[in-house]
């Protein structure tokens, strides 16, 4: 990309459409390295001999990593922005692939994927605070672009897992550092651009958000404390999908790993597809509405799916999945509509709960799973959505 896209110059209001798309592409490389850690499970799994509360805990040391640290890099950015930040998640992940790949006891996975979740922590509040800035007046359209690159790097890990380290086995992980060496280059060119316009625009934002008044502070709370809750729905469900997916459907219907795997890609896409579909709308009708429906309106479909034929199964499990993908931009921009003179911040600490929550959900999930069996998960997973009775509660900024 180029380091001074002119139209960004002129106005703080303006779309960078280009600044976005590498933004976006950094996440799908990103998302695409880290989604091979859930999608080698199965390899993993056989090669060490692990359990599923062992699984469990490698999400949770991942999950965990990144949740801890989101709100905390954000924070310091908001201050003390650091350009290149993003370049150098991509080395940490990048160490953390060729360790996975060699490693060869359990304590070593742990390490691993503790590198990966670091080199997360570092890019997601970074990166989601440069496509706001570049953003404009288009704050969800952004953040659906900038967050589909990371849905669809999600979605072609499991292909990537199924067609390279499956067959190839785990030292195959280690090629895939060679992405992170692509990312590197394309994140270093955005940093040159918020260092030649960024920082201007990023100045004028801070300047105008002093001259409006802020909410209550009540109001701020209370609409933080429901995202919140409204997360925990979301995200324990879809973690759920994305860490036990494909041992669900090898138990429950038959499938051989391969076809599990191509499930999961199918439920990634929609995913994706639910993703782009958020924001634009949230731009639109206002963010509320979108968190509503989306989180709420997946409950039919989600107390039938652990009782459907595979076929049925596979496409209940993809709308549910694309409707509910629809709330997270709109959850990101409404959070920092809330508390606009700290957008870094604010984005690292939804992602830190997303990561940290999936995290959570991961280690109880397995451990159920070890004692109740992998089916009687989904069924408690299913009433889940219920929790989205709690948007009903958020309010309305447009007021």
């Amino acid at each position: 990309m180029t380091a001074d896209p002119h139209p960004a110059q002129g106005s703080a209001d303006s779309t960078v459409v280009q600044v976005i798309l590498a933004v976006a592409l950094g996440h799908f490389l990103n998302d695409l390295m880290q989604s091979l850690i859930p999608a080698a499970y199965p390899l993993l799994k056989d090669n060490l001999a692990l359990s599923f509360s062992q699984i469990g805990l490698v999400t949770l040391v991942f999950q965990g990593t990144a949740s801890i640290l989101q709100p905390l890099v954000g924070l310091y950015t908001d201050r003390r922005p650091l350009p290149y930040a993003m370049a150098a998640g991509m080395a940490s992940t990048g160490c953390g692939l060729v360790l996975l790949a060699h490693a060869q006891s359990f304590g070593i996975v742990l390490l691993a994927v503790a590198l990966i979740g670091l080199g997360s922590s570092i890019f997601h509040p970074e990166a989601s605070r440069i496509a706001r800035l570049a953003a404009g007046m288009r704050p969800g359209f952004a953040q659906s672009l900038f967050q589909v690159g990371g849905n669809a790097g999600s979605a072609i890990g499991p292909l990537a897992a199924a067609f390279v380290v499956m067959q190839r086995g785990q030292l195959s992980i280690e090629w895939f550092a060679g992405v992170a060496l692509v990312g590197m280059a394309l994140l270093w060119g955005v940093g040159r651009w918020y260092v030649a316009v960024g920082a201007a625009r990023a100045l004028a934002r801070k300047s105008r958000a002093r001259t409006v008044q802020a909410l209550p502070t009540a109001t701020v709370r209370i609409g933080m404390v429901l995202l919140i809750v409204l997360m925990v729905s979301k995200f324990v469900y879809s973690v759920s999908l994305s860490s036990y997916y494909t041992f669900y459907l090898i138990e429950r219907y038959g499938l051989s790993v391969n076809q599990s795997q191509l499930c999961l890609f199918i439920f990634l896409a929609s995913v994706a597809l639910g993703t782009i579909i958020g924001g634009p709308i949230g731009d639109r009708i206002g963010r509320r509405r979108v968190i509503l429906w989306s989180i709420l309106g997946i409950l039919p479909l989600t107390l039938v799916v652990p009782w459907l034929p595979l076929v049925p199964s596979v496409i209940a499990v993809s709308l549910a999945g694309m409707i509910l993908a629809s709330a997270f931009p709109a959850m990101v921009v409404y959070a920092q509509d809330l508390l606009p003179q700290s957008t870094g911040m604010v984005a690292g600490l939804l992602f830190g709960l997303a990561f940290g929550i999936a995290a959570l959900g991961a280690a109880g999930l397995g451990v159920l799973a070890d004692h109740w069996g992998i089916v009687s998960v989904y069924r408690i997973c299913s009433v889940l959505p219920v929790l989205g009775l709690a948007a009903f509660l958020l309010p309305d900024l447009r007021d």
